[in-house]
């Protein structure tokens, strides 16, 4: 066994530094007679092929996200580090062009808004789009292959700062959004012969703190039971791998009771690839960073040499950072490491690139013939427009919305009133252009100013004059604010929900005018808008989130009755003093004597519940066929086909929905059940199928179909297998009064349908 020394690596630091994105020469390259070229040998023969000429200073240069390639073999350069989180993102791996080619991708609202659309195909049509955008890029050098998106944590806490990033609070719901993402950007669910782009779902796991009261990310150890691992945390994570077969899974800065997650046995090898068959083609990333924290934060290990060892050998496979290529030459010479696990880790990353078609001609891949004549297209755009007017959320409407005939001049007052980049937050990319809501306003024919009042947190009211003038000479008044990027993001959560700064002083001055007065609201976590809600004064509340690059002209097509609303709340609105009610780090999801529940499953009493979400006209919904009233558990499980039980189905339901009012609109119908059947404690309820239905005329009927599988209807026991509980149990469609239920009852022995993977450290 030789010995390493960390000098030998500078030499590769050197060369990854000034990365440009190229493809290995497999014609005339010092490779063209390696296996690895050879397009008829399947992916893991040819990256093995490779990694076995790596020398061991070649393997360990090559284990961080800025990996130097191998010269003498000709192998280039390469970024793992790319971000599209919803549009091509600047990151470490993506180099927008200062201005013409490759300047602007296309940019989709934020996750929270695409996920209150409720739209699983305009979900994997936005993928679509943004993967093709993605691989223009990189045929130009200018992004990776493989992109660090999605967040699918749940969206457990309103205080977490980036909430936004997710598609909401509901797993069943994250999981259907990711299966359909993944989909599209991976241009299929395992594609042969080549992956569109590589995805990367993160950040595993239970991973939803920034920087909490002095509980920072870093060093957080989330305490959590397997009940809510397997009910709660961890679904659309095996959404993600299970079923969607995504590429890659990045490992969380936090420990989960206990132990790092980028140094979890339990988490990388008995869930992710015994468990839910992640198999050695796919890699595991860290965190950024998050392998140095196994040492300096955690304080796992009493040295780096023992955190890079243990990160490695649990399935570490890149690290996003530099502790790897740093310290792997003493975990090599102290042999807590050997050659083995060094080539289990580069194969499994050059596997994936192999089926990214890095090795392969242009000639024989489509995606290779991508470019900037592919991106921002005019099809792109309308997606875009799509998204924010399918995400955007009616919360209160006394009849105001739409505007009628009268309302020709408009003041819109506040720190949104004349946004742009704001609507984008972050993980964002140069969008070709963005549209603000005055703009929007304009672009629908008023006669629109705007005067900002207030920043979103400036408890100044030294604004507050010019604006109520402003309101005065107006027709109708619109108030754009909440929170953005300054108050909620990557390493800053917020420790109230109330609305910033001195917004919600300036919207009473507002009300005193005597005009109508609509507030539009931004951000991703939801503020207390009680009182708001309650004022009749306010006449419409409006939630866009974060709209993207359409945002202003989606919100004004559908203030002045040009478009319809029809998305809904994917995450609960609480009153502001449920910041002072629970911890943020209390992982559990059930009410306590100190903590009164989280999400619409548990909490009762919500300002806005999830899936809330008005229209501009009413709906009555049937049964086009009439659900059974008994089923028989045993009958359910022997009918399902070989396989993975909780994928089963359960039932279908048939529903006709028809629009008793005059204008046109879409409707989201969510199907929830709820029931006694169990141990309690029992949820409220719980998402179980949805569908979105577009354009159903006044005085129309659109019928659908709401598949249930057997996992959904299941509950989790205290160690994280589902069963399904005999007992009474009722549907419900809509939220609030439900405009359709049903009540039936599984019979016979109740049965565990599914076994969660034992933790021996709990």
């Amino acid at each position: 066994m030789h010995l390493l020394r960390h000098l030998c690596l500078a030499p590769y630091f050197g060369l990854a530094f000034g990365l440009v994105y190229t493809f290995p020469d497999c014609t005339n390259g010092p490779l063209k007679l390696n296996t690895v070229c050879d397009r008829t040998k399947d992916p893991t023969t040819r990256a093995k092929a490779l990694i076995a000429l790596f020398t061991v200073d070649e393997l360990i240069a090559n284990t961080g996200n800025l990996s130097p390639g191998v010269p003498r073999l000709g192998l280039p350069s390469y970024q793992w580090w790319s971000e599209a989180l919803h549009g091509v993102a600047y990151s470490p791996g993506t180099a927008f062009a200062d201005s013409g080619n490759f300047s602007s991708a296309t940019s989709f609202p934020q996750a929270i808004t695409m996920g209150s659309a409720f739209d699983d195909p305009l979900i994997k049509a936005v993928a679509t789009v943004i993967s093709t955008e993605a691989r223009a890029f990189n045929n130009a050098g200018r992004a990776g292959l493989d992109y660090f998106t999605p967040n699918i944590n749940p969206f457990r806490d309103p205080r977490w700062g980036r909430g936004q990033e997710t598609p909401g609070e509901d797993p069943y719901h994250i999981s259907q959004y990711v299966l359909n993402l993944i989909d599209g950007l991976q241009g299929g669910i395992d594609p042969q012969p080549y992956f569109k782009v590589a995805a990367d779902c993160k950040h595993y796991a239970a991973y939803d703190i920034e920087n909490w009261e002095g509980h920072d990310r870093t060093s957080f150890d989330a305490q959590v039971t397997l009940q809510d691992l397997s009910e709660y945390y961890l679904p659309p994570f095996q959404s993600c791998v299970r079923d969607a077969k995504v590429a890659s899974v990045m490992c969380s800065f936090n420990s989960v009771n206990g132990v790092p997650s980028c140094a979890s046995s339990y988490l990388l090898q008995t869930i992710l690839r015994d468990h839910w068959g992640f198999t050695d083609d796919r890699w595991v990333v860290s965190d950024c960073d998050a392998v140095d924290n196994i040492f300096s934060t955690h304080n796992f290990t009493n040295t780096y040499a023992e955190a890079v060892a243990d990160a490695l050998k649990t399935g570490t496979d890149i690290d996003c950072g530099t502790v790897y290529p740093m310290h792997l030459p003493d975990a090599f010479n102290q042999s807590l490491i050997d050659r083995a696990d060094l080539e289990k880790a580069l194969v499994r990353q050059y596997i994936s690139l192999v089926r990214l078609g890095y090795f392969d001609p242009p000639s024989v891949q489509p995606y290779r013939q991508l470019g900037w004549s592919d991106v921002n297209l005019p099809d792109a755009q309308k997606l875009a427009y799509q998204s924010a007017l399918e995400g955007i959320v009616l919360l209160k409407n006394d009849g105001t919305l739409p505007f009628n005939h009268t309302i020709r001049k408009l003041v819109i007052v506040g720190p949104y009133a004349n946004a742009t980049t704001q609507m984008q937050v972050n993980y964002q990319g140069g969008a070709p252009f963005v549209v603000s809501p005055l703009q929007g306003a304009l672009n629908v024919g008023y006669e629109a100013s705007f005067e900002p009042g207030t920043g979103i947190s400036d408890g100044s009211t030294s604004g507050f004059a010019a604006a109520v003038a402003a309101a005065q000479a107006a027709d109708a008044v619109i108030f754009a604010g909440g929170t953005d990027g300054s108050v909620e993001n990557e390493a800053m959560d917020r420790t109230t929900i109330a609305w910033p700064g001195s917004q919600l002083e300036l919207i009473a001055a507002l009300e005193t005018v005597g005009k109508p007065v609509v507030v539009l609201q931004f951000g991703g976590g939801q503020v207390d808008g009680s009182v708001l809600k309650n004022s009749p004064k306010v006449n419409a509340i409006v939630w866009a989130g974060y709209p993207g690059q359409s945002g202003g002209a989606a919100i004004f097509d559908i203030l002045s009755g040009k478009a319809s609303p029809a998305g809904r709340l994917s995450t609960t609105q609480y009153p502001a003093a449920y910041a002072e009610q629970v911890a943020m780090t209390d992982m559990k999801l059930r009410p306590s004597g100190s903590n009164p529940g989280r999400t619409y499953k548990w909490y009762q009493t919500p300002v806005f519940e999830f899936g809330h979400g008005l229209h501009f006209t009413s709906f009555s919904v049937s049964w086009r066929r009439t659900p059974a009233r008994q089923y028989n558990i045993q009958s359910l499980i022997s009918r399902a086909s070989s396989g993975l039980l909780d994928l089963a189905s359960f039932d279908t339901f048939d529903i006709v929905v028809r629009n008793t009012g005059k204008v046109s609109s879409d409707y989201v119908a969510l199907l929830f059940v709820n029931g006694t059947a169990g141990p309690a404690p029992h949820p409220n309820k719980q998402l179980v199928s949805y569908t979105r239905l577009h354009q159903i005329a006044g005085g129309a009927a659109s019928a659908s179909s709401l598949s249930v599988t057997l996992g959904s209807i299941a509950r989790a026991d205290t160690a994280g297998n589902l069963w399904l509980y005999s007992g009474f149990y009722q549907l419900n469609i809509d939220t609030g009064p439900a405009l359709l239920t049903h009540r039936f009852e599984l019979v016979g022995k109740s049965t565990q349908i599914t076994s969660w993977p034992k933790n021996p450290s709990i």
